[in-house]
């Protein structure tokens, strides 16, 4: 047998095992579960598979691709994944309770669903999921792009990149739309374990094959690629020490009310279980020096890689060095990598579109019939009909969102890697909307709108103007202080908020199905 054929044969098997692993993870919970358990597990995920889920979300197809080209293009400054992961991390220890307990309070599902109760309008949480999607819609594009190199590459190029392309499509929606949340936490444990084990001996076998361990490895970059071991890196375009610690600290604020991020914390069965997660999650960005350090590793082994291609570093020394069998193991790994996140960014665009944004669109449309009357049985019957509703237009929307990213993938590529460019920032100027609006009760709408609105324009003019980074410092950092000033300055300039109904008012309002408004929480200082 070839050794296509065998690596081929391999990922074939995993792929299958992909889904059935997904799909049984809702075995014996039926299939009218609600959007709760659908897209947050019904809030039972326990420590481990929080922390499986969690890891799996922020280990990418980036992690083998671009942490890997990152290190053989540029060197030192890829260490800022490790340092904002890690610190995001540590404010999780805070943040992500901070977001259980508020969540749970109130019934919510998702960020949209904080951000529209927290300033009372419906129609916020909409733009918000809007919003988000734009920003999110790029890295579902960016790992069928990712998984689609992998496979061609570990196929030896039997298998071409737009089929790679479907198949990523294929087997992430095959499984996420049946079991939602808990399904990506159980292919998460398959992929975690592939994953340690193949990093585990490729830190170990190719400083050792190659270069007869570290220390010469170490010693040849010292001397022959001194350039790649320090600030800004070999042809960097001002990758500094500024702009390495603006963007860690501008991604570490960030990572914390992600979407995807705030799915985890939402589907955890209590606040100690994310307390716990964040303690233990750093421990595997360890991981993350692997594809680094192999990527500069490759430098001797394969320097003649340019461009695009650089991304390929970590597995042309695979493909180059390892068995067949070796090489699909380790292209499984890398794929999961893509399934994973990739499940989990279209898990979250439903819930965003199915809680907030055709409900809303529904209720323009409902007469006074779409009311319950006074009855705990008509009310009871009228929220369960919702909750399938809002679960069956998220299952939609998540088919709908994969496909759109696919398609893009194949017929314009290059519009949404121009977006993935604002993608990070973009989504950094929601953190006043989010954490200030629940720390500091005086925030108002106005504020928060304005805010936001400031900062994505100034984000694009930096960006698109090709001004990243400015002045040394992550332009995303820049608009996050323009949208603060505005936040706290419209707040400030306009009347100041009504104090509020008491919670025990709020919750019994919540209960009634989607004609009812949302109430205000944010109230007096």
């Amino acid at each position: 047998m070839s050794d296509a054929a065998v690596a081929t044969s391999i990922l074939g098997v995993f792929m299958v095992l992909t889904v059935a692993l997904g799909l049984l993870a809702v075995r014996g919970r039926g299939a009218g579960g609600g959007l709760a358990e659908w897209s947050v597990g019904g809030r039972s995920l326990g420590a481990v598979f929080i922390w499986v889920l969690m890891a799996g979300e922020g280990y990418t197809s980036f992690s083998y691709l671009g942490a890997a080209g990152w290190g053989y293009t540029y060197g030192a400054p890829v260490l800022y994944v490790i340092a904002y992961m890690s610190c995001g991390y540590a404010a999780g220890y805070v943040v992500g309770p901070m977001l259980w307990a508020y969540a749970r309070r109130h019934g919510l599902v998702g960020i949209t669903d904080i951000v529209a109760h927290r300033f009372g309008s419906r129609w916020l949480g909409a733009a918000v999921a809007v919003l988000a999607t734009v920003f999110l819609l790029p890295y579902i594009q960016l790992q069928i792009t990712g998984m689609g190199v992998v496979v061609s590459t570990i196929s030896y190029g039997a298998v071409s990149l737009n089929w790679a392309y479907f198949l990523a499509f294929l087997v992430t929606t095959g499984f996420v739309v049946v079991s939602g949340l808990r399904g990506s936490a159980w292919v998460s444990v398959l992929k975690d374990v592939l994953v340690i084990g193949t990093l585990g001996f490729l830190a170990v076998y190719v400083p050792l094959h190659y270069f007869g361990g570290y220390g010469e490895l170490f010693a040849r970059l010292a001397e022959e690629r001194g350039a790649w071991l320090t600030f800004p890196g070999h042809d960097s375009p001002g990758l500094g020490e500024g702009w390495f610690v603006t963007t860690s600290l501008l991604n570490a604020l960030t990572v914390v009310i992600f979407p995807t991020t705030v799915a985890g914390y939402l589907g955890a069965r209590s606040a100690d279980a994310l307390r716990r997660n964040a303690i233990w999650l750093p421990c595997y960005n360890v991981l993350l020096f692997v594809p680094m350090l192999l990527g500069m590793a490759a430098l001797f082994v394969v320097p003649e890689l340019a461009g695009a291609d650089s991304n390929l570093a970590l597995f042309k020394l695979v493909v180059d060095s390892l068995p067949a069998w070796a090489v699909g193991v380790i292209g499984v790994a890398a794929a999961l990598s893509s399934i994973v996140p990739m499940a989990v960014f279209m898990l979250v665009i439903g819930t965003m579109w199915g809680r907030s944004v055709f409900p809303l669109l529904r209720r323009r449309g409902a007469g006074a019939a779409d009311r319950p009357g006074p009855e705990p049985a008509v009310a009871e019957r009228v929220v369960g009909e919702r909750a399938g509703r809002e679960k069956t237009a998220a299952q939609v929307v998540v088919v709908a969102a994969g496909t759109l990213a696919l398609v893009l993938t194949y017929v314009a590529p290059n519009t949404l890697v121009r977006l993935s460019l604002i993608s990070y920032e973009g989504m950094a100027q929601l953190v006043p909307m989010v954490l200030l609006g629940l720390l500091w009760r005086r925030l108002t709408l106005a504020g928060a709108v304005a805010g936001v609105a400031f900062g994505v324009a100034v984000v694009c003019a930096l960006v698109f103007s090709g001004n990243d980074p400015v002045g040394g410092v992550n332009a995303g950092i820049v608009a996050l202080a323009v949208n603060l000033v505005v936040a706290v300055g419209v707040t400030y300039a306009g009347p100041r908020p009504v104090d509020q109904r008491p919670d025990e008012e709020v919750l019994a309002e919540e209960a009634l199905p989607d004609s009812t408004p949302l109430p205000v929480v944010g109230g007096g200082s």
